[in-house]
């Protein structure tokens, strides 16, 4: 999800930019020729140009580096590697849609429906809300960039 959201905010967090080629054996990624990244234990990270990993990520000098949708593959590349520095306040924020979108963003939720009213054979809905209906991608009213816009609105890049 913290991919996702910082998409979304067009805000990466960046501290740094590392180019060149890397290597990810065994889900712990390095500089191709053995070098470490500028990483710190529990420092977010984003791979990019990667045939497999493009993503965010959380370092750990331990552990093989792995977000909700698993470890990272094992793969070398040419791209480059930005060192982040998430506020904790955005972790919280994206464990919060997390959780909302498991709750509500499946396409069959009310939520994700695209009517915002419906009747037949004497029974009649009507969706509370703005908008045109999210139409089952999650930007529309009801969609997690709607239901938290003002936790949002503070960190997102223009």
């Amino acid at each position: 999800m913290l991919t996702e959201l910082c998409l979304f905010l067009k805000n990466w967090f960046e501290i740094d930019k590392c180019y060149g080629d890397f290597k990810i054996v065994d889900g712990f990624i390095t500089y191709a020729d053995g070098t470490e990244l500028p990483l710190q234990d529990g420092q977010h990270f984003r791979i990019i140009d990667s045939v497999f990993n493009d993503g965010v990520y959380k370092f750990s000098p331990h552990t093989p580096e792995s977000t909700s949708s698993g470890e990272l593959k094992d793969e070398e590349f040419n791209g480059s590697v930005w060192t982040m520095a998430v506020p904790k306040e955005v972790i919280a924020l994206a464990a919060e849609i997390d959780d909302w979108n498991k709750l509500y963003a499946g396409a069959d939720s009310a939520a994700m429906s695209p009517y915002n009213s419906e009747s037949f054979g004497g029974y009649s809905y009507s969706k509370s809300g703005g908008g045109s209906g999210a139409g089952g991608s999650g930007t529309g009213a009801g969609g997690w960039q709607s239901v938290f816009a003002s936790q949002l609105q503070r960190y997102r890049k223009v």
